[in-house]
């Protein structure tokens, strides 16, 4: 019997390391996908007085709803029935989820004795894919040691230890950016990145894959974002060593300004944006989903056959977008609509751009050739003059993003299965 025709006679199996917000709503996903014939959750410790407060975390959620109205409309029948308490036996719309309560450490929690190839680890916690996987405070490569084949992290990764190079074995992915450059010879350890990452790079990329656009001079983002479970309700005392101390105020009735590494894992997947000077910064507000992506970006004005420049033009820059959505569904969503934040919850699409709302503005910058690193002198001496007048094009553009469910949870599902699909290629 070939490898190929073992796997078909295997039943898919899932697994999920915590039950987190994120990890909550990948089972969600899954449930409704119904690729997974089982799924494995561990939550490495008892909850409440055991399975049913379990079965009722996953049941109901303060932003969606219940899980059975979220799949399957206002008038679906509640789908979680307890199988066996003891071995922590769920059924969720006929899909057989197991619950383990004991191992917190990945490389104890035995993914092999439950047939799981891939595991999602949605706690936050494993971000460093240098650690070896028997270090006693875990890592994310413990997994491996457990019996996964390969581990897909739902956060970006984090190296400790700046002074190791991002490992062989490891790799970045974003479903509909990169994700069919997934190896799994090469990739057991893979990061879906983050979910601004992710609607960030579903916006650049139309970009520089256009004509018009494809030479960034610079760029810069903001993203408006919802509140998320690192932050205090209340103001509380900051932890020894903690920089930030915004992050220990109240989220309840605060805008609070925080860094975002987005820029930098938009490079893992995104490779031309090294050669854009990119910066990005976060603002929390008190949300409890939905962000918003500002993104600045300045282009190089194009001339016209007879030397005018060509301006670039809003209509242009939202016809770009209009044919990104039209190529990829689920990836960019081009919408006019006069949209505030609640609107967009749980919609499935790595970004919705705010078609209405986008601008742009042309103008000259003067250049002083003199302060160009490595032109030739004698070049400089046959210029009647050393400055010159270049045309520019200054892009604001808006992109909303379900940081939770319909952004970033649906992209990592989508992820998940193909990284599952792509195991006995």
């Amino acid at each position: 019997m070939s490898q190929v025709e073992v796997f078909e006679c295997r039943r898919p199996v899932l697994g999920v390391n915590s039950l987190g917000r994120i990890g909550k709503l990948t089972l969600w996903h899954h449930i409704g996908r119904k690729y997974f014939q089982e799924i494995v959750v561990n939550v490495g410790r008892g909850v409440g007085t055991g399975l049913s407060a379990i079965a009722q975390v996953i049941e109901k959620d303060a932003t969606y709803g219940t899980i059975h109205r979220f799949l399957r409309g206002v008038n679906a029948e509640r789908m979680i029935r307890i199988v066996d308490e003891k071995r922590g036996a769920l059924l969720i719309d006929g899909i057989p989820v197991t619950i383990l309560r004991e191992a917190r450490n990945p490389a104890d929690i035995g993914w092999r004795n439950h047939g799981v190839d891939v595991v999602v680890d949605c706690t936050g916690k494993f971000q460093d894919p240098t650690i070896a996987p028997d270090d006693k405070n875990g890592s994310i490569a413990g997994h491996l040691a457990g019996g996964a084949k390969v581990v897909i992290n739902s956060s970006a990764f984090k190296i400790k230890n700046k002074a190791l190079a991002m490992p062989d074995e490891a790799i970045t992915l974003i479903y509909g950016i990169n994700h069919t450059a997934f190896d799994h010879k090469k990739h057991p350890i893979v990061s879906a990145a983050s979910c601004t990452t992710t609607g960030l790079a579903h916006m650049i990329k139309p970009l520089l894959e256009d004509q018009a656009t494809s030479r960034i001079l610079t760029a810069s983002m903001s993203t408006v974002h919802a509140v998320t479970n690192s932050q205090s309700i209340l103001d509380k005392t900051p932890k020894a060593g903690e920089k930030d101390l915004r992050k220990s105020r109240s989220t309840l009735n605060n805008i609070i300004l925080t860094s975002t590494n987005a820029a930098e894992a938009l490079s893992q997947v995104i490779p031309e944006v090294k050669n854009i000077g990119f910066m990005a910064d976060s603002i929390r507000v008190p949300t409890n989903t939905e962000s918003l992506i500002v993104l600045n970006a300045t282009f190089q004005a194009r001339a016209n056959k007879d030397g005018a420049h060509a301006p670039l033009s809003r209509d242009r820059l939202n016809d770009i977008y209009k044919k990104a959505a039209n190529d990829h569904d689920h990836m960019v969503v081009y919408s006019e609509e006069q949209n505030v934040s609640t609107d967009l919850i749980g919609m499935d699409a790595a970004i919705v751009i705010e078609g209405q709302f986008n601008h742009t503005r042309t103008a000259f910058i003067d250049v002083d050739l003199s302060n160009v690193p490595d032109l030739p002198e004698a070049f400089l001496k046959t210029l009647s003059q050393s400055t010159i007048r270049i045309p520019v094009v200054h892009a604001k553009i808006f992109g909303w993003y379900d940081n939770e469910y319909g952004s970033y949870t649906n992209r990592l599902g989508d992820l998940t299965t193909y990284i599952h699909q792509s195991l006995f290629r």
